[in-house]
C-alpha cells in the first residue's frame, strides 16, 4: 500500500520504518478505527540496550505519539531459552538473577521515550515470564505445540541457515519460536494486543504467534517488522570502534553517545534524522540538503536531538558544548570522558600502549599498536610514534591531566587518582 491513512502508519511509512507487514490495509483500518495495543519484546541478554535497538523503541514512541498503546514485552521468560535466529552457537544461559537485574536495567531507557501509566494510551512494560513460568510442561505441549510443524519450523531462515552450516541447534533453542508465539496468544487474551512489531529477522516468529492465535481463536493479530539497518558503509548499527554503543549512562557517557552520532556518515544523515529524532520532516529535508562541509551541521543536530530524547536536552546540549570547545577551540572541557589511574603508577610510568586500552580507545594492545604505528594517538594533542613511550606525571597539564587522543574524536582524559 502505498498511502496509509492512520496516522501511525503513515509516521511510519514516511520516516522509513516499514520493511513488512502481514496485511496493510487490514491493519491501517485497525489503527484508524480503534486504539492499537502493540509489543515489542526485548531480550534481556545485557543490562542496557544498544544502539542497535533504538529504532524499535522509536517504533512505540511513535505509536504513543500518535494516539495508541505501546507495550515493551521483556523477555523473563524467554531470556532463560534465549532466540537463536541467526546465532551461530546457542546464547549462554542465564541465571533468573541475572535475568532480573539485566531487566531492571534495561527499564531505564523507556521511560525517557515513553509516558508509562493505567490509561488506555498509556504505555505498559509487561514481562513473559508471568504467564511462562508457571507453565505445565505436559499440558503445554498438548494444548499449544500440537500445532506447530516442525517440517515448516525446519523451513525458516534462522533455523535452515544454522543447520546448513551444520551447527548444531539444542532442543532448547528449538523451542523458543513456540513460546514466543505464545507470548503474542497471551498478551492477546491478558491485554488485547492484536500487533506485534520488531525487526525484519523477527518475520517467521512472529508469523508463527499469528498462526497459533488463529488456532486457538484470538481476534485476526497482526505483524509489521523494521529493516534490519546497517550504516552507509556496511557496519552494525549500534556498535562503534570500541564496542558496543550503550543506551544506559552507567555504560557509556552521553558525550560518548553524542560523538557516536556526530561521527554519523554524511550518505546516512537523513536516513537517521527520520528514524531516531521527532523532528519535523520538512526540517529534516532541509538539513540533508546541506552540502559540502555544511552537512556537519546537520550531524551535530543529529547527535543532540538523538542524545536529547535518550539523557535529556541538558545532558545533549552540554555534550555539543563539550565537542565544541574540545575541537574548535582546543580547550580542555572538565566533561570529557576521564579515567582515573593510581598516583603511584603514574609516577612510575604507564606503557602507551596499555593506557589507550584502559581508557577504552582500543580492545587490544595489537589494536593500540596499530593506532599510534598509524599516527592516529596523541598526548596533549602532540602525535606519538614510539609504541614503547610510558606516560608519566611529566605529562600532565597545568590542570592535572593528561589528554589522551585517537583521531580528531576521541579524547580520554587521564587523571591521578
Amino acid at each position: 500500500m502505498s498511502a496509509f491513512k492512520s496516522d501511525f502508519l503513515r509516521t511510519l511509512s514516511e520516516r522509513g520504518f516499514i520493511h513488512q507487514t502481514s496485511d496493510d490495509a487490514g491493519l491501517d483500518d485497525l489503527f484508524r478505527k480503534e486504539t492499537v495495543s502493540a509489543y515489542i519484546g526485548f531480550d534481556p541478554t545485557a543490562s542496557s540496550l544498544h544502539a542497535g535497538g533504538l529504532i524499535q523503541i522509536m517504533m512505540l514512541y511513535w505509536m504513543q505519539k500518535t494516539g495508541h498503546r505501546p507495550v515493551p514485552l521483556m523477555g523473563g521468560g524467554t531470556g532463560m531459552v534465549g532466540d537463536p535466529s541467526f546465532k551461530d552457537e546457542a546464547r549462554k544461559l542465564m541465571t533468573p538473577e541475572l535475568i532480573q537485574s539485566n531487566i531492571d536495567g534495561i527499564k531505564q531507557v523507556f521511560s525517557n521515550y515513553l509516558t508509562f501509566g493505567d490509561g488506555p494510551r498509556d504505555a505498559m512494560m509487561v514481562n513473559n515470564a508471568e504467564w511462562l513460568l508457571p507453565l505445565n510442561y505436559l499440558e503445554f505441549l498438548r494444548d499449544v505445540g500440537q500445532h506447530f510443524s516442525v517440517n515448516r519450523m525446519l523451513s525458516f531462515d534462522s533455523v535452515k541457515q544454522r543447520l546448513d552450516r551444520e551447527q548444531s541447534l539444542s532442543f532448547l533453542e528449538f523451542n523458543y519460536m513456540i513460546l514466543q508465539a505464545y507470548d503474542f496468544v497471551e498478551l492477546n487474551k491478558r491485554y488485547g494486543l492484536r500487533l506485534q512489531m520488531g525487526g525484519s529477522d523477527q518475520w517467521g516468529n512472529i508469523v508463527n504467534g499469528i498462526d497459533l492465535g488463529h488456532r486457538l481463536g484470538t481476534p485476526q493479530l497482526y505483524a509489521l517488522t523494521s529493516p534490519l539497518l546497517t550504516t552507509s558503509s556496511g557496519a552494525k548499527m549500534g556498535k562503534s570502534m570500541t564496542g558496543a554503543v550503550w543506551l544506559n549512562a552507567d555504560m557509556l557517557s552521553p558525550y560518548d553517545f553524542w560523538q557516536y552520532w556526530r561521527n554519523t556518515e554524511d550518505a546516512d544523515v537523513e536516513r537517521f534524522l527520520k528514524l531516531y529524532t521527532a523532528m519535523p520532516l520538512d526540517e529534516i529535508a532541509r538539513l540533508a540538503a546541506l552540502g559540502g562541509s555544511e552537512i556537519n551541521d546537520a550531524k551535530k543536530v543529529l547527535a543532540t536531538e538523538v542524545t536529547a530524547m535518550l539523557h535529556g536536552r541538558a545532558a545533549a546540549e552540554q555534550s555539543a558544548e563539550t565537542a565544541r570547545k574540545t575541537f574548535e577551540e582546543g580547550a580542555l572541557a572538565d566533561t570529557l570522558p576521564t579515567v582515573e589511574v593510581p598516583g603511584d603508577e603514574l609516577k612510575a610510568g604507564i606503557g602507551l600502549l596499555s593506557l589507550v586500552v584502559r581508557a577504552g580507545l582500543a580492545a587490544s594492545n595489537g589494536e593500540a599498536r596499530r593506532h599510534v604505528q598509524g599516527g592516529a594517538v596523541r598526548i596533549n594533542d602532540q602525535s606519538v610514534s614510539d609504541e614503547r613511550r610510558a606516560v608519566t606525571t611529566a605529562d600532565l597539564t597545568p590542570e592535572g591531566v593528561v589528554k589522551l587522543s585517537l583521531g580528531k574524536k576521541k579524547h580520554i582524559l587521564v587523571r591521578p587518582a
